[in-house]
C-alpha cells in the first residue's frame, strides 16, 4: 500500500509509525482507558485488511479515532486527536526551511528550472524565489482554505502563482501604452511627457514595460500601432530642420531623401531600443519582461506606412538575432511577437505581403512571429481584433460609454487550471461517475477562483501608482479603490484545463479526432465554457475559459497521477499530458488538418487559445512554410510553430550546422565537427502531408546522412 501525505507526496506504507503513534497516546492515559497492545495490532490490521492501494494519511488517522471511540476509549481517542493536532501544528510551524536552504544551495530543482525566464543562481532571482516560497507556505497554511490546498496537492487542480499570492497584484495585462504616450506618465515620482521623437518613444515604452512587470506576476502586451504617429514626428522634425537649414540651396527631392535617410537610422535605432532594453532590463522578480509586441496593421490607421515600416524593421532585427556573450547571434526569448495575417498581406497578392515573407523567413530561423487571422478572429470576437495578454489569454469584448470597444488597459486577475485525466483516472470509464465528478472539481475550481478575486477586492490604487494612477490600466486617484475594474468583465479571471486527449482516451477510448472521442470532447469541452458563462452571469465577475499554455503543468499533472495511479498506457506512461485541447503530439494527422481539427475549439476556449505544429527545420524550404501560413489565415485564429533549429554548445550558435564536403556535420561560426557538442536536428523536403509527423528515420546518402 502507498501512503498520500500531506504534502502531496506518495510514500511507501509503514506500519511502525502507527504503532508509535497510539502508543504515545496509550501512554499518557489512566490505566483503564489504556487498550492492549493485541488491540493496537488489531487496529492496524483492519486498516491493511482493507487492502487499497493507496490511502490518504489523514483517512488512517480518522480510522484510527473511529476504533478507540468504537471501543469505548473516549479519553485515549481524545488523546490520540490531542497527539495528532500537535504534530499539525508542528509541521505547519514552519515548512519553508528545507525550501529555501535548498535555494540556496541550488538543489531545489522544482522551483529552480519552473521558470526558464529565470537564472536562479544569480542573488537577485534568489531573493524573488526565496519570498515565493514563503508566499506559498503562507497561502497553504493560512490563506487558502484547507480543501482548495488539498486539491491543489492531490493534483485535482492547480493554484497557479501561489509564489504572488500574499501580494495584490494581479496576471497579465495589455498596457495602455496609446494613452501614456500620448498623455505622459509618472514613473519614480518624476514625470514622462508624451515624446516628442519615436527614439524617445520607444525608451519610454521600455521603460513602462520594465516598470509595469515589476508590479504584477504575468506577462504583458503592447501594441505597435501607436509608435507610428512617433515616427512621423520624427519624420516631420527632421524635415523642417533641413527645410531650414538647406531649403533655399538644396531641391526638395534631394531634402526628401535626406530626412528618408535620417529616418530609416531613427528607426533602427528605436526598434534597438525595445530589443535590447527589454533583454537587459531587469524586473524586480529577477527576469526579463514577459513582453509581448502586437504587430498589426489596420486599414483605417492614419499611420499605417509608418506602421509598416516599424513592423517590417522589428522583423528583420528578430531574424538577425541578438549576440550572446560570446558574440554570436542567437534568438532572444523576448519580446514575443504576435503578428496579424489581414486581407492586404494573407500572401494572396495584398500590398503587404512583402512584410508577411519576411515573417515567414523569421519562423523558419527563429521561431517568431506567432500568427493570429484577423478573418476568423473578427468571426469569433464580435468583429474585434486585438492582441493576446502577455500569458497569451484573451480578453472579452468590454464596451465603454461611447459603445466602443476597448482592449487596451485590461488585465486578468488570476488562472486555476482544472486536471481533466485524474476525473478520468478515477471515474474508471463510467461515464454518469464522470459527470458527477466534473461537476464537483468545477464547484472546487469556482471557489479558488473567488479566493483570487477576493484578494484584490479592497485594494487601492496606491500598490502600484504605473498601472492603477499613471495610465498603464487606469488613471484613479490616490487611495481610490480598483474595485469597479473587477467586475462588469472589465478584467477576466480564468479557468484553465490540461488533459482534454487524456480523458477522452480514458472514456471513450479514443483520441478525439476519432468519431466518438470527438463527440464526448466537444460535449466535455461546451460543458467548461457553459461553467464561465454561468459564474460570469452570476457574479458579474469575468470568467473565462483559458487554453494555458502552461507547459510545466502538463508535466505536474502527470507525473502526480503517476505517483498516485501508477503507469496507465497512454495516459501517465508518458511522463506528460496535453496542452488544453490539442491533439497528442503522436497522433498520425498532418499540419493543416491539426489546425482545421483545433479550429473549433478555439470558439469554445475564447478566453485563451493558441494551437501549434512542431515543424522540422524548414530554413531551407520557404515556401512550405508560406503555405501553412496561407493556411492559418483561411481556417485558425491562433497558431504559432514549435521548431528546433540546430545549436553549437562550443560557440551557442544556434543556426543550421552545414554538411561540409567530407559529409560530417560542421558549424559554419566556430567549425566545431565534435558531435558531442552539437545538436543536429532533422532535415525535411519541406513537405507538410501525412508523413510529416514520421520524424528519427534516416537514409544514408552516401558518406551523408539525411534526417527526414
Amino acid at each position: 500500500m502507498k501512503v498520500i501525505k500531506r504534502d502531496g507526496r506518495t510514500v511507501d506504507y509503514d506500519r511502525n509509525k502507527i504503532l508509535v503513534a497510539i502508543r504515545k497516546a496509550n501512554a499518557e492515559v489512566d490505566q483503564f482507558e489504556k487498550v492492549s497492545d493485541d488491540a493496537i495490532d488489531g487496529i492496524v490490521a483492519g486498516i491493511e485488511g482493507m487492502r487499497r492501494d493507496t490511502m490518504q494519511v489523514e483517512d488512517i488517522q480518522d480510522i484510527i479515532e473511529q476504533k478507540l471511540m468504537a471501543a469505548g476509549k473516549f479519553m485515549l481517542a481524545k488523546k490520540y486527536i490531542i497527539y495528532r493536532y500537535t504534530r499539525e501544528l508542528v509541521r505547519k510551524a514552519n515548512t519553508t526551511d528545507d525550501s529555501i536552504m535548498s535555494l540556496i544551495q541550488n538543489s531545489n530543482k522544482d522551483v529552480m528550472e519552473e521558470n526558464s525566464n529565470k537564472n536562479a543562481y544569480v542573488a537577485s532571482t534568489q531573493r524573488d524565489l526565496i519570498a515565493g516560497e514563503v508566499s506559498k507556505d503562507l497561502t497553504k497554511r493560512v490563506l487558502l482554505p484547507e480543501k482548495i490546498t488539498k486539491a491543489h496537492e492531490e493534483g485535482a487542480i492547480h493554484f497557479h502563482d501561489m509564489d504572488y499570492f500574499i501580494q495584490p497584484i494581479f496576471n497579465c495585462c495589455l498596457i495602455n501604452i496609446g494613452d501614456i504616450l500620448d498623455n505622459g506618465t509618472v514613473m519614480n515620482g518624476k514625470l514622462i511627457e508624451s515624446p516628442k521623437s519615436f527614439q524617445v518613444a520607444c525608451t519610454v515604452t521600455t521603460q513602462v514595460i520594465a516598470a509595469v512587470a515589476s508590479s504584477q506576476y504575468g506577462g504583458q502586451s503592447v501594441d505597435t500601432i501607436h509608435l507610428g504617429k512617433y515616427l512621423r514626428k520624427s519624420a516631420e522634425k527632421f524635415r523642417a530642420r533641413y527645410l531650414e537649414k538647406f531649403g533655399d540651396k538644396m531641391d526638395a527631392e534631394l531634402i526628401e531623401q535626406m530626412v528618408n535617410e535620417r529616418i530609416r537610422d531613427e528607426l533602427r535605432s528605436g526598434v534597438q531600443t525595445i530589443q535590447y532594453q527589454i533583454n537587459t532590463l531587469m524586473t524586480t522578480n529577477g527576469q526579463s519582461p514577459f513582453v509581448t509586441l502586437f504587430l498589426c496593421l489596420r486599414p483605417d490607421d492614419e499611420y499605417i506606412e509608418e506602421n509598416a515600416m516599424i513592423i517590417e524593421e522589428i522583423l528583420r532585427q528578430r531574424l538577425e538575432g541578438i549576440k550572446n556573450k560570446k558574440g554570436v547571434y542567437v534568438t532572444p526569448a523576448f519580446p514575443k511577437l504576435v503578428y496579424v495575417l489581414d486581407e492586404f498581406n494573407n500572401l494572396s497578392g495584398g500590398k503587404y505581403d512583402y512584410i508577411t515573407k519576411l515573417a515567414v523567413e523569421c519562423s523558419a530561423k527563429r521561431m517568431y512571429p506567432d500568427y493570429i487571422s484577423a478573418k476568423k478572429m473578427r468571426e469569433i470576437e464580435d468583429g474585434n481584433v486585438f492582441s493576446p495578454m502577455g500569458c497569451r489569454s484573451f480578453l472579452s469584448p468590454w464596451y465603454n460609454k461611447e459603445g466602443k470597444a476597448q482592449f487596451e488597459g485590461r488585465f486578468n486577475q488570476g488562472v486555476v487550471s482544472l486536471n481533466l485525466p485524474q476525473i478520468g483516472i478515477l471515474a474508471k470509464g463510467n461515464m454518469e461517475e464522470f459527470w458527477q465528478l466534473l461537476e464537483q472539481r468545477l464547484s472546487l475550481c469556482f471557489e479558488a477562483l473567488m479566493c483570487r478575486h477576493r484578494a484584490l477586492e479592497k485594494v487601492t490604487s496606491d500598490v502600484s501608482p504605473i498601472h492603477w494612477q499613471y495610465g498603464a490600466i487606469a488613471r484613479l486617484q490616490p487611495g481610490e479603490s480598483i474595485d469597479p475594474l473587477l467586475h462588469g468583465g472589465y478584467s477576466t479571471i480564468s479557468l484553465g484545463y490540461i488533459g482534454l486527449y487524456e480523458v477522452t482516451k480514458l472514456m471513450t477510448g479514443q483520441s478525439q479526432t476519432e468519431p466518438e472521442g470527438e463527440e464526448f470532447a466537444k460535449k466535455l469541452m461546451n460543458r467548461l465554457r457553459a461553467a464561465t458563462d454561468t459564474w460570469k452571469a452570476e457574479t458579474n465577475i469575468g470568467f473565462a475559459l483559458y487554453g494555458t499554455p502552461a507547459e510545466s503543468l502538463c508535466y505536474r499533472f502527470a507525473e502526480i497521477d503517476r505517483q498516485t495511479f501508477g503507469d496507465i498506457e497512454d495516459i501517465t506512461d508518458k511522463g506528460y499530458y496535453t496542452n488544453s485541447y490539442h491533439v497528442d503530439v503522436r497522433e498520425k494527422i498532418d499540419a493543416f488538418d491539426k489546425f482545421a481539427f483545433e479550429a473549433q475549439f478555439q470558439k469554445i476556449s475564447q478566453g485563451g487559445c493558441i494551437s501549434y505544429v512542431e515543424i522540422p527545420n524548414m530554413q531551407n524550404n520557404i515556401p512550405a512554410l508560406e503555405e501553412l501560413v496561407k493556411y492559418i489565415y483561411d481556417n485558425i485564429m491562433y497558431a504559432e510553430f514549435n521548431t528546433k533549429s540546430d545549436f553549437c554548445h562550443e560557440c551557442e550558435f544556434d543556426g543550421e550546422i552545414i554538411i561540409n564536403e567530407e559529409g560530417e556535420w560542421e558549424c559554419p561560426n566556430c567549425g566545431n565537427k565534435d558531435h558531442e557538442k552539437m545538436n543536429v536536428t532533422r532535415r525535411t523536403c519541406g513537405y507538410l502531408g501525412e508523413n510529416f509527423w514520421n520524424v528519427g528515420k534516416t537514409k544514408e546518402i552516401g558518406s551523408r546522412v539525411l534526417h527526414i
